[in-house]
């Protein structure tokens, strides 16, 4: 049976697939960190009107102290994220980069049981290691 979560998970892999396509074809004529700048007004002026719409606005200041500081340092590593991500798109082949950028599913497993407590199990850390093994070979062969 297919989750909600998968759904959505699986929502996230195309529309991020999405935007390594575009964002090659963007950053192919403007300076990658004010591909970054515009990029994130957009998604600003879309969340505006969807939180608004959807009735989930509260006072962020009204939120718990620690939720805050997590989604503030959340969005500092996106930032860092979006800038790097950018600029390997504006300097490598979009396959490269994607493959290299899709490292970040092993790293969010390791940083999982590290910083969570999380304890995948050893076909999990099988599929880890797939994913890994896979991503290094894509980068690889695309450069061939």
């Amino acid at each position: 049976m297919i989750t909600s979560w998968f759904i959505w998970a699986l929502l996230a892999a195309v529309f991020a697939a999405l935007t390594a396509i575009f964002t090659k074809l963007g950053v192919a004529q403007i300076n990658s960190d004010l591909a970054t700048l515009i990029r994130t007004f957009v998604v600003f002026a879309l969340l505006i009107p969807f939180v608004l719409l959807t009735g989930k606005w509260s006072n962020p200041l009204a939120l718990p102290g620690k939720a805050l500081l997590f989604l503030i340092i959340s969005a500092l590593a996106t930032g860092a994220s979006w800038v790097c991500y950018f600029r390997a798109l504006q300097l490598g082949p979009a396959s490269q980069v994607a493959s290299i950028d899709k490292l970040s599913v092993v790293l969010v497993a390791v940083f999982a049981v590290l910083l969570l407590g999380e304890r995948p199990s050893p076909l999990a850390w099988l599929g880890i290691g797939l994913v890994a093994a896979g991503a290094l070979i894509l980068s690889i062969a695309a450069t061939r």
